[in-house]
C-alpha cells in the first residue's frame, strides 16, 4: 500500500492529474447545457497538499461538484457507496461515470436525459438499463496544444450511463464499461461526437503491458475550434497550464 500511495501522490502525476482535470475535464462539466445533475469527486482520504486544496480551489465555481473522500477499499464498493450517498434512494437515478482526463460534450447531460425519456417503458422494465455514446476523440493535450482525432469505441467508459430504478443499490461503478451490456440492456447512439478520452502516460489501461503506442495527428486550428464548440476545451489554455504558465 505505502508503495502504491508513493506512485498514486507522486507530485509529478499529481501535477499531470490537475493539468489534464483543469483543462480537459472540468470545461466541460461547467458548460452543460442542462445544469441539473451532481458531479461526485471521489478522492482518498489520505491525498496531502496542496493536491486538495487545489482541486477544491478548481472547482469553486461548479455548483454541481462536490468532494468526497474515502479511505482505500475495494474500488466498486468503495464507488458504489459514494453514489448510492449522493442519490434519493426512494427515486430513480440517472448516472454517469468520467474519468479526470475525460471530457463529455456539454450537451451530455441533456441528451442523457433526452434518450431515458424516449424510452420510458424500457426503464420501467428492467432495474438497470445502459447508455452509450460511442462516437469520440481520443485526445492527447501538451505545451503545443492538443493532438487527436475522431473514432467509433464502443463501451469506452466515457459518455456512457446507466439509469437504475428506485431502491436498487447496485450503480454504474459495479460493472466493468466493457461488459455493461452482458448485464442489462443498452442503447447505443453514434450519431454524434459525445466525448474526449484522454489519453496520456498514466492512464490505467496504459500500465498493461500488451498496450500498444497510439500515435495521434497534431489538431488543426479547426480541430481546435471543434473542441471548443463541442467540450468547452480551449487549446490556449491547454498551451499555457501544460507550459506550466
Amino acid at each position: 500500500m505505502d508503495e502504491r500511495l508513493t506512485y498514486l501522490y507522486a507530485p509529478a502525476r499529481m501535477e499531470e492529474r490537475l493539468r489534464h482535470f483543469e483543462t480537459i475535464c472540468l470545461p466541460s462539466i461547467r458548460a452543460q447545457t442542462d445544469p441539473d445533475f451532481t458531479f461526485v469527486i471521489l478522492i482518498g482520504e489520505n491525498l496531502p497538499e496542496p493536491w486538495v486544496g487545489r482541486l477544491r480551489d478548481l472547482i469553486a465555481d461548479v455548483p454541481q461538484a462536490a468532494v468526497a473522500a474515502r479511505p482505500s477499499g475495494p474500488h466498486r464498493k468503495v464507488c458504489q457507496r459514494v453514489i448510492n450517498s449522493a442519490r434519493d434512494m426512494d427515486q430513480p437515478c440517472l448516472q454517469f461515470r468520467h474519468d479526470d482526463d475525460d471530457a463529455v460534450a456539454i450537451t451530455f447531460v441533456e441528451r442523457l436525459r433526452k434518450a431515458a425519456s424516449d424510452v420510458g417503458p424500457l426503464l420501467k422494465q428492467h432495474r438497470m438499463v445502459g447508455f452509450d455514446w460511442n462516437r469520440g476523440y481520443v485526445a492527447r493535450p501538451d505545451a503545443n496544444g492538443i493532438c487527436g482525432e475522431v473514432q467509433v469505441t464502443p463501451f469506452w467508459g466515457v459518455a456512457q450511463a446507466t439509469h437504475v430504478q428506485a431502491g436498487v443499490r447496485q450503480t454504474i461503478m459495479n460493472f466493468g464499461h466493457r461488459k455493461i451490456m452482458e448485464y442489462m440492456p443498452c442503447l447505443t447512439f453514434t450519431d454524434e461526437v459525445m466525448y474526449l478520452r484522454g489519453h496520456n502516460a498514466h492512464n490505467d489501461s496504459r500500465q498493461k503491458k500488451h498496450v500498444k503506442p497510439m500515435p495521434l495527428p497534431r489538431l488543426s486550428q479547426d480541430g481546435e475550434a471543434d473542441l471548443l464548440d463541442r467540450f468547452a476545451i480551449d487549446a490556449d489554455h491547454v498551451r499555457r497550464v501544460f507550459a506550466g504558465t
